[in-house]
């Protein structure tokens, strides 16, 4: 059993102009031992962009590449067409053996969270997908918003002020605090926007929020 922390204010942060991105994993000229992957999870970033800027056509082969809109709307554009992705909706884009495709923010500070995961052993489509989805939140309720790999789940949950929730235990499971704040607990001081858990085999563990806050949990079978 593990439990690590990953504070917002340890990952690598990039600027560009119209752009700031913070970089959980290893990524680009930033190389972190330590921080390679989490599973099939090679690549945890938020972005923060200005209206009009983002990422030009660009390539990705062999991976599920799943964004979370926090604010503003970002604008996807690839073979399978263009779409708009709003706050409260994710989109999901599986690779297959190649595809070129640009974001580009549609709103002023449009913030998204965006997290790349391996492609499994197992076969998958050839051609590349993109759907958008837009997951019904109870507060309070962990809920179940998308597997784009076998064994690799996203759930969203939202909670009010001083509102709990139970994670799952699992083999691995990675707890962002994508808006808002949790509370004091056993395992750690509180923890911000930006923040995460890293469960390794951990047990049932509760979590409380201090204010009005989304966390994006991904539960992996290895």
């Amino acid at each position: 059993m593990a439990v690590e922390i990953r504070r917002g204010t340890d990952r690598f942060v990039e600027r560009l102009p119209g752009r700031l991105t913070l970089h959980a994993f290893s990524f680009g000229s930033s190389y972190d031992a330590d921080h390679v992957r989490f599973g099939p999870m090679v690549c945890h970033d938020d972005h923060l962009l200005r209206v009009g800027e983002g990422f030009a056509p660009h390539e990705h082969a062999d991976l599920s590449i799943v964004t979370w809109v926090v604010s503003g709307a970002l604008d996807h554009d690839g073979p399978t067409g263009a779409a708009r992705v709003e706050p409260g909706q994710v989109a999901v884009l599986r690779t297959g053996r190649g595809v070129t495709h640009a974001e580009v923010a549609a709103a002023p500070q449009t913030r998204f969270v965006q997290v790349w995961l391996a492609a499994s052993d197992e076969a998958g489509p050839s051609a590349p997908t993109y759907d958008v989805l837009t997951p019904e939140l109870t507060p309070g309720t962990l809920v179940r918003v998308a597997e784009p790999e076998p064994g690799a789940v996203l759930s969203v949950v939202r909670l009010g002020d001083h509102q709990s929730v139970v994670i799952p235990s699992g083999p691995r499971t990675h707890v962002y605090v994508a808006r808002g704040a949790l509370l004091r607990s056993s395992l750690a001081e509180p923890l911000h926007e930006g923040d995460a858990f890293l469960f390794t085999d951990e047990p049932d563990t509760e979590l409380t929020a201090g204010v009005p806050t989304d966390l994006l949990v991904w539960s992996f079978a290895a």
